[in-house]
C-alpha cells in the first residue's frame, strides 16, 4: 500500500480532528510495524486523545454497571440474591428501591468486578 507520509500535528481543532480520521480510514488495512502501520497507531492516538477531552464518556449508572456485569457473567438475579444475602435484598437493589451500602458494593466489586468508583457514585 502506497502512501503518502506527512507530517504529523497535535489534533487542536474539530477539522484537524476530521482529517485526521479521514487520514486513519485511509490506513485501515495497514499491517504493523511498517511505516503505515506506525502512522495509523500514531493518529489513533492522537485521536483517542482528542476524544477523551472533547467527547467525554460519562460513566455508567451503578444500577447499569451492576445488571451489566450480570449479564456478561450469565448471572441471576437469585444468585445475585445469595451473594447479597437475599434475593429480596437483590430485586430491591437492581430496581433502586434500596441504596447501595458500603459492604454491598464489597461484594458487588470483589466477586462481579463492577468498578468501585462506579459504585461509589451511587
Amino acid at each position: 500500500m502506497k502512501t503518502r507520509f506527512t507530517s504529523v500535528k497535535p489534533i487542536r481543532t474539530e477539522k484537524d480532528y476530521e482529517r485526521t480520521l479521514a487520514r486513519i480510514e485511509k490506513l485501515m488495512d495497514a499491517k504493523p510495524n511498517t511505516r503505515a502501520g506506525d502512522l495509523l497507531e500514531v493518529l489513533s492516538t492522537l485521536v483517542e486523545v482528542y476524544e477523551r477531552e472533547h467527547y467525554p464518556i460519562p460513566p455508567p449508572e451503578p444500577i447499569d454497571a451492576i445488571k451489566y456485569r450480570m449479564e456478561r457473567l450469565g448471572m441471576t438475579t437469585d444468585e445475585l440474591g445469595k451473594l447479597l444475602g437475599s434475593k429480596a435484598r437483590a430485586n430491591d437493589i437492581l430496581r433502586g428501591k434500596r441504596k447501595l451500602t458500603l459492604p454491598v458494593m464489597r461484594v458487588l466489586h470483589s466477586k462481579l468486578g463492577v468498578d468501585a468508583g462506579t459504585l461509589l457514585a451511587a
